[in-house]
């Protein structure tokens, strides 16, 4: 009886301090595994080795798969024209497109086709960028000026390049200024309209930190929204591109004059006067190798270093 009056406290009562002790020594050790194991997560994306393609790779995955469609696409047209399923004149043997392009090597005259109509379209994207560029800024951030204008860009960029070709040649003559006009009515929509888009996704905690950090205006867009949004800014330069040159291979079609040299649209223009089939498609294989080219080189490495930049990219190349 004495026992049980000094220790003031019945069994029940140090049964239910026990079971309450119980999972609070259990809570440390539970959230000591929860972090190991978040650790050790981590660690595991650490560990993630980016390794570099080898040569190998790098011929078997990106240049022989398209050498093989090449190939493939050869054979079928040999194929189609072995089988007389056309007429000649409508479907040349493949070895007159290679002899019509022979010949303009010989005279002189390939490079400096290509080189036309490369140099106009370059240099009117070049424009077109740093017109699209800031125009995408400010039509993202203002929120009156993307009211009026965005609806436009977007409409401009839906509108054929095509239907620029005549009021070009009315307003400014058989020029250049004629062909980089119709460039830039194709190309600054695509490429503000991708700079927007690429903004609208940028989160808004990154605006927060820049303005708490002290970057407003200018300092901002540089430093904050461009880097931020540079995924679909490349985006809409690559079909700012797309863009450019088909606006341009449009206006070289339609307008022919002496002043405008020889450019790719216009050889193919020219063939079809002539009635020549075979030149006809290397004027077209031309056109589509160039485009082609111009992405592989310029556009596809920027892509890659800036998802690379960004993790997306399992491997470095």
């Amino acid at each position: 009886m004495a026992g049980t009056e000094t220790t003031g406290e019945s069994p029940k009562t140090t049964a239910a301090v026990e079971k309450t002790d119980e999972p609070t020594g259990e809570r440390p050790k539970q959230s000591s595994q929860d972090l190991a194991g978040l650790e050790a997560g981590l660690d595991a994306l650490d560990a993630v080795q980016i390794r570099r393609t080898s040569p190998a790779e790098v011929l078997v995955q990106k240049v022989l798969p398209p050498v093989v469609a090449v190939a493939l696409i050869l054979l079928i047209w040999k194929v189609l024209v072995w089988a007389k399923v056309t007429d000649d004149y409508k479907l040349p043997d493949p070895k007159l497109v290679w002899d019509a392009l022979h010949q303009l090597w010989l005279k002189g005259e390939l490079l400096d086709i290509i080189w036309t109509s490369v140099s106009r379209g370059l240099f009117g994207f070049l424009i077109a960028l740093a017109i699209a560029t800031p125009l995408g800024l400010i039509v993202a951030r203002v929120k009156f000026i993307r009211a009026g204008i965005g609806p436009i860009l977007s409409g401009l960029q839906s509108l054929p390049s095509v239907a620029w070709v005549p009021p070009a040649v009315i307003w400014l003559g058989l020029n250049d200024k004629m062909m980089y006009t119709v460039i830039l009515l194709g190309a600054v929509p695509s490429i503000a309209n991708g700079l927007v888009s690429g903004i609208d996704q940028v989160p808004p905690l990154f605006l927060r930190a820049g303005r708490t950090l002290g970057a407003r205006g200018l300092v901002s867009a540089r430093h904050i929204l461009l880097p931020a949004a540079l995924p679909g800014y490349v985006a809409g330069l690559k079909q700012g591109w797309a863009f450019s040159w088909r606006s341009l291979m449009a206006a070289e079609i339609i307008a022919k004059s002496p002043d405008l040299g020889l450019g790719l649209g216009q050889y193919l223009e020219n063939q079809r006067n002539n009635s020549d089939m075979a030149g006809v498609l290397l004027g077209i294989i031309m056109i589509l190798f160039v485009g082609i080219a111009i992405e592989l080189l310029i556009f596809a490495p920027i892509e890659r270093r800036v998802l690379r930049s960004r993790g997306l990219l399992a491997s470095a190349r």
